[in-house]
């Protein structure tokens, strides 16, 4: 699929998270400035999130509750490990409390950063890449 605006971009990102479920971890593969932290905003307007969705960059985690009391998922996390430099810095701040958590659904910038970390876990790939004509995202579970 080629999106071609950020409008788009968000969109499908709304539509892609009617279809997610409580354990799923999305895993954003892409160069800088090809869309992710873009389409996950897009995820999380879906979830019903208010907040303002930015790149936990160096933060490396953020966590945002789901007040929608029609689903059983109650936890969105976004993660930005560009400037990670090792594994046991998201370990540190209580990732693995939520990585894979059927009641969390994760969202995962950079994740080549952290393979150990998602060895074993229900894990969706989503590769972007972007060029003149637009935003081409390829779905791999």
């Amino acid at each position: 699929m080629i999106l071609t605006t950020e409008e788009q971009t968000i969109n499908y990102g709304q539509n892609l998270s009617q279809s997610l479920q409580g354990g799923d971890i999305l895993c954003l593969h892409g160069d800088l400035g090809t869309g992710k932290t873009t389409l996950t905003k897009g995820i999380a307007q879906g979830l019903k999130i208010k907040e303002e969705i930015t790149s936990p960059t160096f933060t490396l985690m953020q966590l945002y509750e789901i007040k929608n009391s029609n689903t059983k998922i109650k936890n969105f996390i976004h993660i930005d490990t560009y400037r990670l430099k090792e594994e046991q810095e998201l370990i540190d701040i209580g990732t693995l409390d939520y990585l894979g958590e059927s009641d969390t659904i994760c969202v995962i910038e950079w994740p080549e950063k952290i393979k150990k970390l998602l060895q074993n876990k229900k894990v969706i790939n989503i590769f972007i890449n972007h060029d003149e004509k637009g935003r081409e995202i390829e779905i791999k579970k």
